[in-house]
């Protein structure tokens, strides 16, 4: 892998986004009127590929769109991702319908379209070709299961560092059947941690050993739990190859990484500004996080380097969130950079 240039593939969707900007997300049986309407790109593999681009990153994405969503491909060109994999099908292109408050949060509900346009079970050849050339594989869930396993196996044969951040959430018998040794790295939100911890944990292979909380870390009960959980989960035997990195909105981040013998935590980045909208954070941290990765390579990571990935990865996000929209809110580099110092 030494000779190997760093460079991602993304597997991913690309959507596109339609914001509803609303008082209060709507409740079953109720109508409700919003005050503004917007039309974005998006998607979590466009949005993952464009942030791993804007950390500094060389970075390919192999999806598809509707010919409505020609000029998503051109946005995405316009911000550093190749494009050349990514093809215009008969399908619509891929949608999230978003309500979003005044506050920042939102709710989400998506359509496919072009996201499972493409063969499947991919074909052999098509995967081998795109992971030519790659030192890191980052993959998301909306796109076909089939898709997602055929590029993990095969790059983790490849010895390609893999990531997956599985959301939306893999149903139980995915995740029990997923095959977690080809994995280098899980990234998952709270949520996401505790409903993988509920279906392995019935494996006899997970051990029951609590760690006790760190005496430095706040006092807070969301990150009490995070911890717990990351202790459990990295003590499950389908999980022992795989380091995991938590995300707990505006608690921090916390990741459990093999051979360091401690967890790590970071509280959120401080803002600037208020809060707009949360819609692309999650993926400007991956992104940031994957380009850092690529940036040591592949070998273990020491405590400072991973420190110092993901103290750039939650600045990222935490300046992503001062910001509307997924794709266009995610900040450069410098910008990164400049406001940690």
């Amino acid at each position: 892998m030494s000779h190997r240039p760093p460079r991602c593939l993304v597997r991913g969707s690309l959507n596109i986004d339609e914001f509803f900007y609303v008082q209060d997300v709507v409740r079953p049986g109720q109508t409700i009127s919003s005050s503004k309407f917007e039309r974005r790109g998006g998607g979590k593999g466009a949005n993952q590929a464009t942030a791993v681009a804007r950390a500094g990153g060389a970075v390919s994405l192999v999806g598809a769109v509707g010919e409505d969503g020609a000029w998503l491909v051109r946005d995405l060109e316009g911000y550093g991702v190749s494009v050349a994999n990514v093809s215009i099908v008969q399908e619509v292109t891929g949608r999230a319908i978003i309500q979003l408050t005044a506050e920042g949060e939102n709710c989400i509900i998506l359509h496919k379209g072009a996201n499972y346009a493409l063969p499947d079970p991919p074909a052999q050849s098509n995967v081998e070709q795109h992971l030519a050339g790659i030192s890191h594989l980052l993959l998301q869930n909306e796109v076909s299961w089939s898709s997602i396993l055929a590029y993990l196996e095969y790059a983790h044969i490849q010895g390609i560092v893999t990531i997956f951040n599985p959301s939306p959430m893999p149903g139980d018998k995915q995740l029990r059947d997923f095959p977690w040794a080809s994995l280098s790295w899980l990234i998952v939100n709270e949520g996401e941690a505790e409903s993988l911890l509920r279906v392995i944990d019935r494996n006899p292979g997970c051990h029951e050993v609590e760690a006790e909380y760190p005496s430095e870390w706040p006092d807070d009960n969301k990150l009490k739990i995070a911890f717990s959980t990351l202790n459990q989960l990295s003590r499950c035997d389908v999980l022992t190859s795989t380091d995991i990195v938590c995300t707990l909105g505006a608690t921090g981040v916390v990741a459990s990484v093999r051979g360091l013998g401690e967890m790590l935590y970071f509280p959120a980045a401080t803002l600037q500004g208020v809060v707009r909208d949360t819609t692309g954070a999650g993926d400007c941290f991956t992104g940031y996080f994957v380009t850092g990765l690529m940036e040591f390579g592949n070998k273990q990571l020491s405590k400072d380097e991973i420190a110092e990935i993901l103290q750039l990865s939650v600045q990222a996000a935490g300046m992503c969130v001062e910001m509307n929209g997924a794709m266009e809110s995610i900040p450069g580099r410098e910008a990164v950079e400049a406001r940690l110092l």
